[in-house]
């Protein structure tokens, strides 16, 4: 079985995100959101390549606006990628998979 995104809120995110002890990217989306939608597969991608490495999640803006506004989450897709509770990197709108296994490569 393939690994896939985590689903957080605003009652898992602390320990799935901030006290995670590996790095893990979060990507803050919308249902309607086109480009969500695009980068959709590749972060389920991600989610299988870094299994056990890194975490690869998902925030939904419209459910967990209390998290979106914390990070100033003004545009989406904007992906985080925290390491030891940091934000490490930060990252708006669509990008390709190469991008984001750069970013999470430099982390490991």
């Amino acid at each position: 079985m393939s690994a896939s995104p985590i689903f957080v809120t605003e009652d898992t995110f602390e320990a799935e995100v901030l006290k995670s002890d590996v790095p893990v990217l979060v990507d803050f989306y919308a249902d309607w959101c086109g480009p969500c939608k695009a980068i959709a597969p590749i972060l389920t991608t991600l989610a299988g390549k870094y299994e056990g490495k890194a975490k690869i999640c998902k925030l939904n803006v419209d459910e967990q606006r209390k998290i979106a506004l914390t990070y100033k989450v003004m545009s989406i897709p904007t992906l985080f990628i925290f390491k030891d509770g940091e934000i490490k990197e930060r990252v708006v709108g669509l990008q390709p998979q190469a991008v984001l296994e750069h970013k999470l490569e430099s982390l490991l």
